[in-house]
């Protein structure tokens, strides 16, 4: 499977059997001893094309998430337009974190045919699921129908925009460009969710509800849905060439490792699955300071918003500015701290593959939100309570990162046995 997509150079081994120290054990672990390795390391080469593979990878988890928030800033425009109903609004969300369900078998297809094989099946997802909301017919319930099959295959595409950043990162970048390209290839994904409330907004208008002539209401439903349309045949259009941009080129693997720790060998899936259980190991020590610190800006930023929006008790300034400094500040904490999470636990984690580390994290936190969106569907009549759970999670955040013990076995091999 996915021979035909990859040449024979790239399915090459990238270095020889790993090379043995003098006592016959693993070479990292002797020249933590200070033992001098039994073979010299190969240098690594970094190639120009990497950021255009970067690039495309960014664009398409960009238009992923696009695509997947297309419903909920337009949604009462959505409702007039194709007869939604609630249910029908927040299962279109929720089609996102359903679609991580199946993500270790893209897990298991990463690591096994690589990123190429990979990335064209899930670019082919969303090509099939953007295309199948634009089909134009007029039975509503079968549009509908179309439209919630298109949002499941884009839900589909989320494992591997979300979870291949370091994977990518570590076979095409250098140890010291990694961080900055799981940082781009990862927030891209999220920065295309917060466009769609920019781009619905823009393009659709509201329902104004002030006319009550029926064919006035019919002429502004039809005006509604026909902009509503252009949207998505815009997304169908921009996710199209980025499914032909990575036909047309997105290689597995450049022809020579950029680093040691990118060739060096993983765990098979069997045993890393068994090493990431084994958590009890991990929660001893310290973090990384710069993750404590987001997550402490985090705590304080939601903590902020939480209370400004008690005012009657609290008395804090109810303003606009206020309400928008708070949730920016929010934002920025976060969405900065999950490529550096992403770093921190491959490298803590090493040798367990970057596609299953990161895929059991989205897993989880998929699963969280989709277990929290499902919930309010039903229940959403006193929504207060909701405010304190999101300094309650940033606290109980920094609290366990306090209690992490951080390793850096990956780096730890590209300094030592490069020098």
């Amino acid at each position: 499977m996915g021979l035909g997509w990859s040449s024979a150079e790239e399915r090459e081994s990238l270095l020889p059997p790993q090379p043995r120290g003098a006592a016959g054990g693993p070479l990292v672990p002797q020249l933590r001893r200070g033992l001098t390795p039994a073979a010299a390391p190969l240098l690594g080469r970094v190639y120009g094309r990497r950021w255009l593979v970067l690039l495309v990878f960014s664009l398409l988890g960009f238009a992923q998430g696009l695509v997947w928030n297309s419903w909920g800033p337009i949604q009462n425009s959505a409702r007039l337009a194709f007869g939604f109903s609630s249910w029908d609004i927040a299962l279109l969300v929720l089609w996102g974190p359903i679609g991580f369900l199946p993500c270790f078998a893209f897990m298991w297809l990463m690591d096994k045919r690589g990123l190429r094989v990979t990335v064209l099946l899930t670019s082919s997802l969303m090509v099939l699921g953007a295309g199948l909301r634009c089909i134009p017919l007029s039975d509503l319930t079968i549009r509908k129908k179309l439209i919630h099959g298109g949002q499941l295959l884009n839900g589909l595409a989320g494992p591997t925009v979300m979870n291949a950043a370091p994977f990518l990162s570590t076979t095409w970048f250098s140890p010291d460009e990694r961080a900055t390209a799981t940082a781009i290839a990862s927030l891209l994904n999220y920065l295309g969710a917060a466009c769609a409330f920019l781009v619905g907004p823009l393009v659709v208008p509201s329902p104004n509800g002030t006319s009550h002539l029926p064919l006035a209401s019919e002429s502004n439903s039809e005006h509604i849905k026909d902009r509503i349309e252009a949207v998505l045949y815009a997304e169908f259009g921009m996710v199209s060439l980025i499914f032909s941009a990575a036909l047309a080129y997105f290689p597995s693997r450049p022809p020579f490792p950029p680093s040691v720790a990118a060739a060096s060998q993983r765990l098979s899936y069997r045993r890393s699955f068994c090493r990431l259980l084994r958590f009890a190991d991990f929660i001893r020590g310290m973090l990384k300071l710069i993750l404590l610190l987001l997550l402490f800006g985090a705590t304080v930023a939601s903590t902020w918003f939480t209370l400004t929006c008690l005012t009657n008790v609290t008395h804090l300034p109810l303003t606009t500015a206020t309400l928008y400094t708070s949730c920016i500040l929010l934002g920025i904490f976060l969405n900065s701290s999950i490529p550096i999470f992403f770093e921190l636990f491959v490298e803590t984690v090493y040798p367990v593959p970057e596609g299953i580390t990161c895929g059991v994290v989205t897993f989880l936190s998929n699963m969280f939100m989709g277990v929290l969106l499902f919930f309010l569907t039903f229940y959403h009549t006193e929504l207060s309570w909701f405010n304190w759970c999101l300094p309650g999670s940033c606290l109980l955040s920094l609290l366990l990162i306090l209690c992490f013990r951080e390793s850096y076995d990956r780096l730890y091999l590209d300094v030592v046995v490069s020098v």
